[in-house]
């Protein structure tokens, strides 16, 4: 037998048992090649490199950038609004958010694709409060290029309501609940998204109550009877076409599932008879 594969039997075996119970570490195994003379044995370890790709660095970057983004058109959207009460109502979303998102990052950092519908969600509000909806003037365009009979910015926003949080529910979802690859979890993603836009037309309604006419311009109906069902269908729309569009994208940038406890072979009878 020569040399070479009696050097790899050795370390073979060394790798894998030990008297002790113990495995041994790649030094180890190079050492015993050594001794027995194959060439290699004791070779010098690599040096250890903690260089970041430049995809990474930049994904590193971007939510601390889009944070900036957001909260330098908050405070510009505050200078002067159209309607102070309706800023404050269209925008205190964002302001809640951002605190919740610092305070949660460190234990739930969120995708990069996430990240990105976040801040896009949140200009749309700032816009909208600033403006009002029914004043918007990138709607106003709108309306006066298709020859609407209305400002549409308030059902890209419904739309938008829906699009966004159906990432938000499906990562927390499929991170912190058995669902993952589950074909549960695109239902209930969209009954999740369906049954926030109910409450949020519901916070609408009690503004109205409280506020009275103050409320009008959060409210945005434009004189459509039907504008509450139309906001609630939109947000449906808006989650059934995020999941079909955006699933996989999402799942490539969503962490491996973590591996839980493991169970024991041995089931509870099998304990009993060895007792």
């Amino acid at each position: 037998m020569s040399a070479g594969v009696v050097a790899t039997s050795v370390a073979a075996e060394l790798a894998i048992t030990h008297p002790a119970g113990q495995r041994f570490g790649a030094d180890r195994i190079d050492g015993a090649a050594a001794i027995v003379g194959v060439p290699g044995g004791d070779r010098p370890a690599r040096p250890a490199t903690n260089r970041r790709s430049p995809v990474t660095r930049a994904r590193a970057l971007l939510p601390p950038a889009l944070l900036g983004v957001v909260l330098v058109a908050l405070v510009v959207s505050g200078i002067r609004p159209y309607d102070r009460l309706t800023w404050l109502l269209e925008t205190v979303w964002v302001i809640v958010g951002i605190p919740v998102l610092l305070l949660t990052w460190r234990r739930f950092p969120l995708t990069t694709l996430l990240c990105c519908l976040l801040a896009a969600h949140a200009i749309i509000l700032i816009i909208g409060g600033h403006h009002t909806y029914a004043r918007t003037p990138v709607g106003n365009w709108l309306r006066d290029l298709f020859d609407l009979s209305r400002n549409p910015y308030d059902r890209l926003g419904h739309f938008a309501q829906g699009f966004v949080p159906a990432i938000l529910v499906r990562e927390i979802l499929v991170r912190r609940s058995p669902l993952r690859g589950s074909r549960w979890l695109a239902p209930l993603v969209v009954c999740a998204c369906l049954a926030f836009s109910a409450l949020f037309e519901m916070f609408e309604w009690w503004s109205a109550v409280v506020a009275g006419s103050a409320a009008d311009d959060f409210l945005a109906t434009q004189g459509d009877v039907w504008d509450t069902q139309w906001d609630m269908f939109l947000a449906l729309v808006g989650a059934i076409t995020s999941l079909a569009l955006l699933s996989r994208l999402h799942d490539r940038q969503l962490p491996p599932p973590t591996a839980g406890p493991r169970r024991s072979p041995v089931g509870p009878d099998q304990l009993r008879t060895t007792a």
